[in-house]
């Protein structure tokens, strides 16, 4: 999945013309916090609601003095990128240019993290394990390998990392419910099981990934 491919054609930019009291009514329409001004199709820079209301909202956005800065992913970047950008700047909204830096759309959060779940088979029924190792130990083949022999599939993983240490996290989610032998199996190769969800627990512990999400993102 590119950039390009979620753009919210619905989400449109700000003009240099439009008022300050116009881009707050866009935004809360929206349910963003910023928005791009656009000037033609050359993207001048990102508002934020927080500036708007530091100014005179009856006056065009394009007379405040701002130090508007230009956060943008290109058409052809990957979507993790795209979060990067995201999270690192505290936006809502990202914009998307060409090769030319002509601006083509933008990415709203809310579609990034419809994607997120839509992606990583959240909707898949299915339980999830929590698997510790460490960078010098981590093979995702091998992981697939003891689940397979156990009869399951890895429908998703990702990893984390714990901050100064070598510890990673590999949550897995797989297709079946009785997760005993298969962390029984894990265990065997010196795996350590920080934890496992059951279905009936799948849906809070997504809601809470999801929740820890926004706020790492700062919405």
């Amino acid at each position: 999945m590119i950039a390009i491919e979620l753009i919210s054609q619905e989400v449109a930019p700000l003009k240099t013309s439009d008022s300050g009291e116009f881009a707050i009514s866009q935004m809360a329409f929206y349910h963003v916090r910023h928005l791009p001004i656009v000037n033609n199709e050359q993207l001048l820079g990102v508002i934020s609601e927080d500036e708007i209301l530091n100014e005179d909202t009856s006056e065009s956005v394009g007379s405040y003095r701002l130090g508007l800065y230009r956060p943008y992913s290109y058409d052809r970047e990957h979507i993790f990128e795209v979060m990067s950008k995201m999270a690192n700047s505290n936006l809502t909204v990202i914009p998307v240019v060409d090769k030319e830096e002509n601006y083509l759309g933008l990415i709203t959060l809310e579609k990034l993290l419809q994607f997120y779940a839509e992606s990583f088979a959240f909707k898949e029924p299915g339980s999830i394990i929590v698997l510790e190792t460490t960078r010098l130990n981590y093979m995702l083949s091998e992981i697939a390998r003891i689940a397979e022999g156990e009869g399951a599939i890895i429908l998703s993983s990702f990893v984390t990392t714990e901050p100064e240490t070598n510890t990673l996290l590999v949550t897995i989610k797989l297709n079946i419910h009785d997760l005993g032998r298969i962390i029984a199996s894990y265990q065997r190769f010196n795996y350590t099981i920080r934890g496992s969800f059951s279905e009936e627990d799948y849906v809070d512990v997504l809601k809470e990934r999801l929740d820890a999400l926004m706020l790492y993102l700062n919405v």
